[in-house]
């Protein structure tokens, strides 16, 4: 069964995560995204990933990645990266719906969207890193400098700490804050504007706005997996991810 479930809302697709309560990223939902993504994309004007009303998504499935030796975590994390770039670069508009917390990895698929739009009460999102011992991914960094600016996102990534909806769309990390049973439409409405606009012009402007994002990661990315993979096994790091991966 897959992971990731397509709901069509006429010319707009939601990419659900469906993962368990935490729609924890494993490499089959990563898979099963990758997949959901094509598919939509060949069926629809627009785009919004959406989760569960506890988790957008908890982000990587430590107790699962853990246990896979390097070649494997290797072609993982090359392919969650490359499916964050397909879903940011996709040309189509694009929104997030964050009806949960939306944690590390989970903050980092919402960032390959156009928009992003949380629901009220407490939701948290971060990228905390930092403090289980790894760095922010590189594509992730890119992503967000150009949305919150370079001195929110230094804070943000040296810190590792979680906002509140309310502080995120503060700095500009949410576009917009809306009741729970409002989100998706809000959501839908947002991007179903967009896609009623000619599709050509569209496309080229969004190819302007994440063409120096992608060039930068297509040029400088497969060295930058290869050092948050040194990163990630080294022993001292390994530790902290057991005790992190303890709370799933």
């Amino acid at each position: 069964m897959s992971k990731v479930k397509i709901e069509s809302h006429v010319d707009v697709a939601i990419l659900r995560l469906s993962n368990g309560v935490t729609n924890a990223i494993s490499p089959e939902l990563v898979d099963d995204l990758a997949d959901a993504l094509d598919q939509a994309k060949e069926e629809f004007k627009g785009l919004i990933l959406a989760g569960g009303s506890k988790f957008f998504s908890i982000g990587f499935d430590l107790p699962t990645l853990l246990q896979l030796d390097r070649p494997a975590m290797a072609d993982f994390y090359f392919k969650f990266n490359r499916t964050a770039l397909n879903l940011y670069t996709v040309p189509l508009p694009t929104a997030s719906a964050i009806a949960g917390h939306a944690i590390a990895g989970g903050t980092i698929l919402a960032l390959t969207a156009d928009f992003r739009f949380a629901s009220t009460g407490r939701k948290l999102m971060g990228l905390n890193e930092v403090k289980i011992g790894v760095p922010v991914p590189y594509l992730a960094d890119l992503m967000l400098r150009q949305i919150v600016g370079d001195r929110a996102a230094t804070e943000l990534n040296y810190r590792g700490d979680f906002l509140g909806a309310e502080q995120a769309q503060k700095i500009g990390l949410l576009d917009d804050i809306c009741s729970p049973e409002e989100l998706d439409q809000k959501a839908i409405e947002r991007v179903a504007d967009l896609a009623a606009l000619p599709p050509y012009g569209f496309a080229l402007i969004k190819a302007n706005r994440v063409e120096e994002i992608q060039s930068r990661f297509d040029e400088k990315g497969s060295v930058k997996i290869g050092l948050f993979l040194d990163c990630w096994f080294n022993p001292a790091v390994q530790e902290l991810l057991q005790e992190a991966a303890k709370k799933f």
